[in-house]
């Protein structure tokens, strides 16, 4: 299994990775909790994702990239995730967090946000910090238990999930789960993960990975920033 991405063109995914869609869902508050199943594609060897947001044959490629003049640079590192992480230790986690790999899914938001949950004292908060650093579809946030050594991860089959985002009314990334492995257009690899979102709009500033461009502008970015991140991170 391989996802090749063609220079200012589609991904190309190769090796029956199945397909799929999901359904961002909100709690009565607002705040985006859960997923619900969308369509599955049928099994197919290869296939084309478009990623300038042009097709009109959505979620697949049409040659609309072309058209359009689609820059689709890549411009985001290829260092490990590791040695780019922020830390925010606890009496018995270590959340790391990759601020530029955020793709505004919003899960981490519950309850104050994952990084006063993990403050807390009440088991139920931290209950949901764990639950919230699992469901980060980008693995922006990978969070550690102090005890086992090993970091809190859910299991994934590879597979791909393409992300539909009623609240904010638009799709959102391309959800690649399982360590599938990701060829940049110029033949290198970036770091293989249990799970990154690729950018589908176009619009992203950190190609080949989501930014969240889908749905919020560059000034909603960096407000979104200053109310959740912490002047020290």
């Amino acid at each position: 299994m391989k996802i090749k991405i063609l220079k200012n063109g589609p991904y190309m995914v190769s090796g029956n990775v199945p397909l799929f869609e999901q359904i961002m869902v909100t709690n009565e508050e607002g705040h985006v909790c859960e997923w619900s199943e969308g369509k599955e594609y049928p099994l197919k060897e290869r296939y084309t994702i478009c990623r300038c947001g042009a097709s009109k044959r959505k979620p697949f490629c049409d040659g609309s990239h072309i058209k359009i003049n689609f820059d689709g640079t890549e411009v985001a590192t290829k260092e490990n995730y590791m040695e780019r992480a922020r830390k925010l230790e606890t009496n018995d986690f270590i959340l790391n967090d990759v601020w530029d790999l955020c793709d505004h899914s919003r899960f981490c938001l519950r309850g104050g946000g994952i990084r006063e949950l993990l403050k807390s004292e009440d088991p139920e908060d931290i209950k949901l910090a764990v639950e919230e650093a699992k469901s980060c579809p980008s693995g922006r946030l990978v969070l550690w238990d102090k005890e086992t050594g090993k970091p809190v991860e859910p299991e994934f089959e590879p597979s791909i999930v393409l992300v539909n985002d009623p609240q904010k009314k638009c799709d959102g990334p391309v959800w690649v789960r399982g360590g599938i492995p990701i060829e940049s257009a110029d033949g290198s690899t970036y770091e293989v993960r249990n799970r990154v979102t690729l950018c589908r709009c176009g619009k992203s500033e950190n190609k080949p990975f989501c930014d969240g461009r889908h749905w919020m502008s560059a000034e909603e970015k960096q407000a979104f920033r200053d109310k959740w991140i912490s002047p020290e991170d």
